[in-house]
């Protein structure tokens, strides 16, 4: 039996779930697919069905939703953002912004991981890892964390409704 938040979403008018998902990933591809699957059961299903949706986007929309992330490191204005990389002390923003930059030039958009429990340090040291990464590896480990982020944050989307 679903909670009452969980209830309250699968409620919803299909344009109002789908503006509310775009605020875990700012995909309308990934919006629609993972409105379209509703109802969902628990929480869990709806996490899992957009980490699904999320790993299934063409690169275009992974990319549509990457324009939307801040920068590691750049004080972010959302409060999921901000929330998510709040390990970045404020010695390593530069280090960040340089790397930042890096990374861009290496693979032409933004810097993506999934922030939440790791510090500045060990964001700055997977950037530098994933600078040797090929074009392929890093799509793919783009994908990765672009799932984890967007799960966590239907968890979040669930808890604001309670």
């Amino acid at each position: 039996m679903p909670d009452d938040a969980l209830a309250r979403f699968n409620a919803l008018p299909p344009d109002d779930a789908q503006r509310d998902l775009l605020a875990c990933c700012a995909s309308p591809a990934f919006a629609g697919r993972v409105t379209a699957g509703r109802p969902y059961r628990t929480a869990g299903d709806l996490a899992d069905a957009a980490g699904r949706a999320v790993r299934e986007l063409p690169w275009s929309d992974v990319l549509e939703a990457l324009a939307a992330h801040p920068r590691i490191g750049e004080r972010a204005a959302g409060a999921w953002s901000r929330q998510e990389q709040s390990g970045v002390e404020d010695g390593l923003r530069a280090r960040l912004a340089e790397a930042n930059r890096d990374y861009e030039r290496r693979f032409g958009h933004v810097y993506l991981i999934c922030a939440t429990g790791l510090t500045g340090a060990e964001m700055l040291a997977r950037l530098r890892e994933r600078l040797t990464d090929d074009e392929e590896t890093e799509r793919r480990t783009v994908r990765d964390e672009l799932a984890k982020i967007t799960e966590l944050r239907a968890g979040k989307l669930l808890a604001e409704r309670r």
